[in-house]
């Protein structure tokens, strides 16, 4: 009776050994689970669900996927980046259309070299020589000048992007009573151009005036034909492409005092 008493207390101290091996058991199962869940792919889910439940005789269960913030009802969200990408390539092509109409209702002043057409990433710029606008020294529109500037309202009007009107001038000095500089005669220039397109409907808050004076020449002011280039008014579409901030690394070798 003794030895049996003391086999049956030496079988009892090792009972724990199949607790132990299903808890290691049931612990690599959750790590592989867990794995499988940092992978996001629903086919070994699946599979691996299948495979648990026939070991343990369960009905397979699917775990629970967190999806990232980027999903949003099963459908993947793009990441900033392309988001913005996208909104510059579609904010590129609307302006690319509307330069397309200004240059069409503009066209016999184009063919002529009057008026150019360009976009760039800034926007849209519309050069209209000043000879078209006005008389030499002056910056009362001409009555010929509605037509054209016009055209570009009625294509404007309607939209909602910014504006800004700029003046330019040769270097010929200019001192009359009403032009002290070229300086006065270029901002004059571009107001003129700007109350014509609130006449024509375009919201003035969309409007920016600027006077750049003899700056900026496009062509050489030691030449009538240089000059006659460089007497302009430049109407700016501004694109409203989102720009991606950059943070302007420091170093700290420039900010050492010597």
């Amino acid at each position: 009776m003794a030895r049996r008493k003391r086999e049956e207390e030496h079988d009892n101290h090792e009972r724990w050994l199949v607790s132990y091996a299903d808890f290691i058991t049931l612990l690599f199962a959750f790590f592989v689970v867990m794995y499988a869940i940092s992978t996001l792919n629903t086919g070994k889910y699946r599979v691996l669900s299948d495979a648990l439940g026939s070991a343990f005789g369960r009905a397979p269960i699917m775990p629970v996927v967190h999806a990232p913030m980027e999903m949003i009802s099963g459908q993947p969200r793009p990441f900033p980046s392309q988001r913005h990408d996208a909104q510059v390539r579609h904010e590129r092509e609307q302006l690319t259309d509307m330069a397309r109409d200004i240059q069409k209702a503009l066209a016999p002043l184009v063919s002529q070299g009057k008026v150019q057409v360009t976009q760039s990433s800034r926007g849209i710029n519309v050069s209209i020589n000043a000879s078209v606008l006005f008389a030499s020294g002056d910056a009362k529109l001409a009555p010929e000048s509605g037509q054209a500037l016009g055209a570009v309202a009625r294509v404007l009007k309607n939209d909602k992007h910014g504006l800004q009107v700029e003046g330019y001038t040769d270097n010929v000095p200019i001192s009359t009573p009403l032009f002290a500089s070229n300086w006065e005669l270029s901002a004059s220039r571009a107001s003129s151009v700007v109350r014509l397109l609130i006449d024509s409907g375009v919201d003035e808050k969309r409007l920016i005036a600027v006077g750049h004076g003899e700056n900026d020449p496009v062509g050489p002011n030691d030449t009538p034909e240089g000059r006659a280039r460089n007497r302009r008014v430049e109407v700016e579409i501004l694109s409203d492409a989102p720009d991606v901030a950059k943070e302007v690394p420091v170093n700290p070798t420039s900010s050492r005092v010597h």
